[in-house]
């Protein structure tokens, strides 16, 4: 609903990737219910990680909503971007788990067939990158069979496939379903082959989450709103309106498969946000097997605000 233009409301700048992953921070902004929680979020889209991190830890920008590998990558020093000031970052809420598929050209039909082929990352050191590795390396075969080029965020990097100039890349949904409508094959997910994996997630710095306590919360439970009318099934139409107005490559039957697939009651957004431990502990896993200095990880405690999140939903 329309917010009270007389209200005071707290500007928070969040930086975050486009597609339909972005759908509840798009549906609190439109709805209201970041403004019912006192806040003006302002929201971002990066062009890739590396622009991304560097400005959140510069302080351009107050919070993100991203790949929970990010956070650890930085604060391990182990990220790709050079950036002025101090990391120390945290997460606070969990999203998803990534919805990431494997997706490739027409005549692809098997991991094995990516030998001698260039594939397309955001970055490589970050991201999703270490999932794809996984999966190279689970057929058999190892980085030097292959071709990583830096491409960009999804949005870049599945245009950039279907120009041609790439055989393949991870894609999330919505964009792995519009990447398939162009005849791009799905060689697996990040689900079939990790299982619990924490993905997106909400984090910020701590300096700033000290000085901000009260938005954070605000933010936190006016996203949490969104997921609840996300799930209301009588909101589907009016999702639908939301992601295809936010991305005009989806029509109206991919907004209908992509929300089957966000919304989906056992595989879908996290609705009630809560962190995945024993997801972030795959993530530290495969950060210690790929990550560079190589460090061994298995910790999530350093890494989490757990506190934070009792405070927003006691």
């Amino acid at each position: 609903m329309p917010n009270d233009p007389i209200k005071n409301l707290k500007t928070v700048n969040m930086i975050t990737f486009g597609g339909g992953y972005s759908l509840p921070a798009w549906v609190a902004q439109h709805q209201g219910f970041f403004a019912d929680h006192g806040l003006e979020v302002n929201i971002t889209h990066t062009p890739n990680s590396v622009f991304l991190m560097k400005n959140l830890i510069e302080g351009k920008f107050d919070l993100t909503v991203t790949a929970m590998d990010n956070l650890v990558a930085y604060q391990e020093g182990q990220g790709e971007a050079e950036y002025e000031g101090a990391c120390d970052l945290v997460a606070f809420m969990g999203v998803d788990d990534s919805f990431q598929s494997l997706m490739a050209a027409p005549g692809i039909q098997s991991v094995a067939d990516l030998r001698g082929k260039k594939i397309a990352v955001d970055a490589l050191t970050t991201g999703y990158a270490f999932i794809l590795r996984e999966m190279i390396a689970r057929a058999g075969m190892s980085d030097a069979d292959v071709t990583y080029e830096r491409t960009g965020g999804g949005p870049m990097r599945m245009q950039a496939m279907l120009d041609g100039k790439y055989a393949a890349g991870l894609l999330a949904t919505p964009l792995d379903r519009i990447a398939a409508d162009r005849g791009f094959n799905s060689l697996g997910t990040a689900r079939e082959l990790l299982g619990r994996y924490q993905g997106r997630t909400g984090f910020a710095q701590r300096s700033w989450i000290r000085n901000n306590e009260a938005a954070v919360i605000g933010f936190m439970r006016g996203y949490r709103e969104a997921m609840d009318w996300l799930y209301d099934h009588n909101n589907r139409s009016a999702a639908a309106d939301l992601l295809m107005a936010n991305d005009a490559s989806v029509t109206s039957e991919l907004a209908r498969l992509s929300l089957d697939i966000l919304l989906d009651a056992k595989g879908g957004f996290w609705r009630d946000l809560a962190l995945d431990l024993e997801g972030i502990r795959t993530v530290l896993a495969l950060r210690t097997r790929f990550g560079v200095p190589q460090k061994t990880l298995n910790d999530p405690a350093p890494y989490v605000d757990l506190a934070l999140y009792d405070k927003a939903f006691p």
